[in-house]
Order: C-alpha cells, then sequence, then structure tokens
C-alpha cells in the first residue's frame, strides 16, 4: 500500500496541472486561516446584523477604483474623535463638537450621518450645522432631545435624509444662485453656490448641546455631555472589495466565504466517497441476494432528482448549513458506490482474497484489509472531483434562496446581488467576484482530480 502511495505521489508531482490545482488549494487554504484570524468572529456572526454595518457606506465601489479613474470618487470617511469644547454663561451650559472635514473630490457623498450618546437632565437643545469651506455657515437641525427629569443617558442617529434637514437647507436658500429643490442635502452642503459642483476644501461640522444647570462648582465636569460622537461622510468607494446594499463590506463576505467553501465541499466529499467506498466494496464482495438487495436501493437513491428533493427539504425542513451538508451527502455516495462495487468484483477474485476466505476471516475484515486499500488511489480522486460539485449545489440552493442566510456563502451573496438587482444597476463588484472564487475553488479540485484520475486509470494512463 505504500509503495502505491509513493508511486501515486511521484507521477502526481510530474503533472503539471495537478501542481497547478495544489498551489490554488494551498492559496485558498492561506486565506482560509488568515480570515479566520484576522477577522472577528462578532463580525461573522453578525452578517445580517444591519446595526453592525452602519457605519459603511451603501453599494460603494472598492477603494482602488481611483487609481484608475479620471474624475477622484468620494472616499468614506468615519470620524470619531471630535475637537470637544465646554462653555457656560451663568446657569446656561454649552458643549460643543467640531469635526474637520476635507473634501478634495470631483463628486458628492452619498450621504452623512450623526451618532451620539448624551448625558443630560431636563431637555437640552441640540444643534448641527457646517461651516463651510467658502464661509458660509448652513444650519442643519435644531432639536431638543427628550425630557428627563434626572440624569439619563440618550442615544441617537441622525440621517441626511430626514426631512427636517433639508426643510431646513431650502430656508437658506438665498445663498445658492440655483434651485436646491431637486438635490439630496449632501450634494446641498458640499456643492458650490453658482454651479451644482463639489466644492473642495475644508468643512468643519458644529454640534452644540446647550443646557440649563443652576450651579456648577469648581473642578467639577459638567453635567450636560455628549460621548461617544461619531460623524460619517458617506462615500462612492470603501474597503478593498466594495460594499452591498445593506451597507456589509463584501471582503468579509468572499474572505469567511473561502473557509465556509472548502468545508461544505470537503466534508460533503470526504463523507460521499466514504460511504459509498463502504457500500459499494461490501455489496461486491458478499455478492448474491446481498449485492442484489443493496444496489437495487443505490438505484432508487440514484433515480431521485438530487436538485428537486434538496429544495424540497430545504423549504420544509430546514435551511442549515448542516442540515443542507447532510443533504448533498445523502445524494452524493450512490455514483462512488457503483463504481466501488465493479472494483470489488474485480478484486475479490484475486488469490490473496480467496485465502482470507478460506482461513475463515470475517467478512468486514476482508473488505477492510484487502479490498478498501486497493480502492484508495479512486477514492482520492472521487474526493477531488466531487468537491466543486457540492460547492456549486450549495451555490446554487442559496442563490435560489434556499441558502443559510446566517453565513456569508458566496452563493447567499449572489442570492442578495440578485434580490436587490445588483446586475441590472451595474453593480459588478457585488456579483463577479464571488462568481470567480467559485470558478477558482472548483478548478482547483478539478486540475488536481484530472491528475489523479489520469494516474489511476489505465486508459487515461495510457
Amino acid at each position: 500500500m505504500s509503495s502505491s502511495v509513493q508511486e501515486i505521489k511521484q507521477e502526481f508531482l510530474k503533472s503539471k496541472i495537478g501542481i497547478a490545482g495544489i498551489a490554488i488549494l494551498l492559496a485558498l487554504i492561506i486565506v482560509s486561516i488568515i480570515t479566520v484570524v484576522v477577522i472577528p468572529v462578532e463580525i461573522f456572526k453578525g452578517w445580517n446584523n444591519p446595526d453592525s454595518w452602519i457605519s459603511y457606506p451603501r453599494v460603494a465601489q472598492p477603494s482602488w477604483i481611483n487609481l484608475f479613474s479620471s474624475e477622484k470618487i468620494p472616499e468614506h470617511q468615519i470620524l470619531n474623535a471630535p475637537h470637544v469644547n465646554y462653555d457656560t454663561s451663568g446657569n446656561i451650559t454649552l458643549v460643543s463638537h467640531q469635526f474637520g472635514v476635507n473634501f478634495e473630490y470631483d463628486d458628492f457623498p452619498s450621504d452623512f450621518i450623526y451618532g451620539f450618546s448624551a448625558k443630560y437632565s431636563g431637555a437640552p437643545l441640540l444643534q448641527i450645522s457646517v461651516i463651510r469651506p467658502d464661509g458660509i455657515e448652513l444650519k442643519l437641525m435644531s432639536n431638543s432631545l427628550p425630557y428627563s427629569s434626572s440624569n439619563s443617558i440618550h442615544s441617537e442617529k441622525i440621517f441626511s435624509t430626514e426631512e427636517s434637514i433639508k426643510k431646513n437647507l431650502l430656508l437658506q436658500s438665498s445663498n445658492f444662485l440655483f434651485s436646491l429643490n431637486k438635490i439630496s442635502p449632501e450634494e446641498i452642503i458640499f456643492s458650490k453656490t453658482t454651479t451644482h459642483q463639489p466644492l473642495k476644501g475644508n468643512n468643519v461640522f458644529l454640534v452644540k448641546l446647550y443646557g440649563v444647570q443652576p450651579e456648577i462648582p469648581d473642578n467639577q465636569i459638567l453635567k450636560n455631555q455628549i460621548t461617544d460622537s461619531k460623524l460619517i461622510i458617506g462615500g462612492k468607494i470603501f474597503g478593498i472589495m466594495g460594499t452591498d446594499e445593506l451597507r456589509r463590506d463584501l471582503a468579509v463576505g468572499l474572505l469567511w466565504g473561502t473557509p465556509l467553501a472548502l468545508f461544505i465541499g470537503l466534508v460533503v466529499a470526504i463523507a460521499s466517497v466514504v460511504i459509498g467506498l463502504f457500500y459499494g466494496a461490501y455489496a461486491g464482495y458478499r455478492g448474491k441476494k446481498t449485492d442484489e438487495t443493496m444496489m437495487r436501493f443505490n438505484d432508487v437513491i440514484y433515480a431521485l432528482p438530487a436538485l428537486p428533493f434538496l429544495i424540497i427539504l430545504s423549504v420544509t425542513l430546514s435551511n442549515s448549513i448542516f442540515v443542507m451538508v447532510g443533504f448533498l451527502t445523502i445524494f452524493g455516495w450512490v455514483g462512488v458506490a457503483k463504481v466501488a462495487r465493479s472494483m470489488a468484483l474485480q478484486i475479490k477474485t484475486r488469490r490473496y482474497v480467496e485465502a482470507a476466505t478460506m482461513m475463515g476471516q470475517k467478512d468486514s475484515k476482508i473488505v477492510l484489509r484487502h479490498i478498501l486499500p486497493q480502492l484508495l488511489p479512486y477514492a482520492f480522486a472521487s474526493i477531488a472531483i466531487s468537491v466543486p460539485a457540492a460547492i456549486t449545489t450549495e451555490a446554487g440552493l442559496s442563490f435560489l434562496g434556499l441558502g443559510d442566510p446566517s453565513f456569508p456563502t458566496w452563493g447567499q451573496i449572489l442570492h442578495d446581488a440578485n434580490i436587490y438587482g445588483a446586475a441590472a444597476r451595474g453593480l459588478w463588484w457585488w456579483i463577479i467576484p464571488p462568481g470567480v472564487m467559485i470558478a477558482i475553488t472548483g478548478l482547483a479540485f478539478v486540475f488536481i482530480g484530472n491528475a489523479l484520475d489520469a494516474i489511476v486509470n489505465p486508459r487515461l494512463k495510457r
């Protein structure tokens, strides 16, 4: 057995296709290890939690697009270190946060979000304004926070899409020489006064919290405070692979999809081949009625249409990724069993198998010690060839909406892209990368499987 494995290894190393497949597989394994180590599991678990991605832009292109673009596309900016000032005038307290935004782009931002937590008592007044590079100050909003008789903490996110911000900006339309009715608040803020074109330069966003406090002893921090203050200027490019409609970083989904794809493909392939080898080898060795009964059951499973049954089982029972792996294994072993049976029929006629039978060895022991070792080369080739089928089947089910939505598999990413019309909207970074990753992973195992098949199949070898 060891000599045959060595021969297969030597023959495999002579195959350029096989070496290329191993190289691609090693690269995928390295990516999987780096992903598991570097990207926190919390991000993986929060794939379908909108709060986990609220700080990221919607449908942003990859950041390297600016390297090839003639116009500089706005980058996404997350500012969480404002300049803080405290002031008092009698019993009036003022807490102000200033965010400096350097805008040097040829297009407008997609939106902006201000998120904060305020510790206060009473009903303080929150004001937000922006001082543009041309010196014009635009008031964005002025609202009172919910009343509280004692010190409490209030958290809120303010979006540029709010109607109150647009109305406040329209009231200041005298600063502009063109109509503001059909443009968004972020376009008004970052636009020139004469034409609807981006105004480049340094902008200052001011957040002020006015409160009333009877007395403020010396060396005591003001009771009214703003904490966790963060301003997000929504850009149109972000990250290595961009984002989707739900603001999720597609690089995270693509990277986590690699270990998930390898897990699904290898588990299904190995389980299917092991079950098929044992089943087929035992049926072929026993022969007669045992062989007939076992192979008729095999034919029944083989005749079932796998994809429709997988769809029905996913809908009726569960769409868990682990249940899907079990279903794929159930429908994946029958073909291997047929080949293993035909090979076992030939092997059992050899003298060492007949000698073991005459010595009274148990059937299971003969199958394990004398037949299955001869099938190992075929098993390795079958595992390699079965992996792409498992990966593409999972991707197909996920694309149809029958996959596990809590796992960022490549098929699930393509499903979301289809739901939100990514192809019609030209969001290529949402479609092409997961498709390419599926193709590359499948290609690696096809290369390995073809190289092994050429070695273990005498006709192909000749």
